[in-house]
């Protein structure tokens, strides 16, 4: 192995080259809740895997299967051991994927999940989003450079031919710890540009780009941020229709990379 340094930055940028020439053969999926996981793992009529390769002790469920000659691998954090619910936010989407990535290899990484979305910036419940560009809404640091930082502006793995073949919308997205909005939150989002906003992608986005694995997001909306209802109410009453509507555009995703080389996105 090359040492750290031009020798190892120059042989990472041939593995992804010679990626990028050859046929997709595995996607990684990471998923925050149970609700958005389950019906994706149905779809594809994926198993789970009891014996992954994950530390012992931790939360996280690993399915697999093939679907078109892709290995599909879904990771989703579990439920917390001490309060039983989905272990959402940017802590466990880092952890979950940096030990897929390691323990899976994939080629491709599609974070998928539900979002709260700007009806100023054209979002509606039930609308999916191929997202452009990542960002942090609630890490502000007031030092020059350490602010850039704390943002963490990326950009999303360009896919022009699935955006146009799938007639997805696309935006920013924004992520926070909080499923509400304080002022600060809301002047950060604004900044960011955001469409949509959620829990997880700036996190998978930052793993994924120290990794050098390419990363897309699909996000689906459930609440109106900026509407007249509380976001929590307005998110549970449309989980279940929503969800549904994104594990149809992570299937006409899946079906559209299906053979192609990331080149071809």
């Amino acid at each position: 192995m090359a040492p750290h340094g031009q020798g190892s930055d120059a042989a990472v940028e041939a593995m992804v080259a010679q990626v990028e020439k050859h046929p997709i053969s595995s996607i990684l999926i990471i998923i925050a809740m149970q609700t958005e996981a389950l019906p994706v793992v149905n779809k594809f009529q994926l198993t789970e895997n009891p014996n992954s390769s994950f530390p012992k002790g931790v939360p996280w469920v690993h399915y697999h299967g093939t679907y078109k000659d892709i290995i599909l691998n879904l990771v989703w954090p579990g439920k917390d051991l001490t309060s039983g619910v989905d272990s959402v936010g940017t802590i466990s989407s880092s952890l979950v994927t940096y030990a897929s990535i390691q323990a899976l290899q994939p080629d491709l990484i599609i974070n998928a999940g539900t979002a709260g979305g700007f009806k100023a910036k054209g979002a509606g419940i039930g609308d999916v989003f191929l997202v452009s560009h990542v960002a942090f809404h609630d890490r502000r640091i007031p030092i020059p450079v350490f602010d850039l930082y704390g943002i963490g502006l990326r950009q999303a793995f360009s896919t022009p031919n699935l955006l146009k073949a799938l007639n997805l919308k696309i935006g920013k997205l924004s992520t926070g710890d909080s499923l509400d909005m304080s002022p600060w939150d809301e002047a950060s989002i604004t900044a960011n540009d955001a469409t949509v906003k959620d829990m997880e992608g700036a996190a998978v986005a930052y793993v994924a780009d120290l990794l050098k694995v390419p990363a897309i997001f699909v996000k689906a909306v459930t609440d109106i941020v900026d509407g007249e209802k509380p976001t929590a109410e307005e998110f549970l009453q449309n989980l279940a229709a929503v969800t549904a509507a994104l594990d149809q555009a992570v299937t006409q995703v899946i079906d559209f990379i299906s053979g192609k080389c990331l080149s071809e996105l």
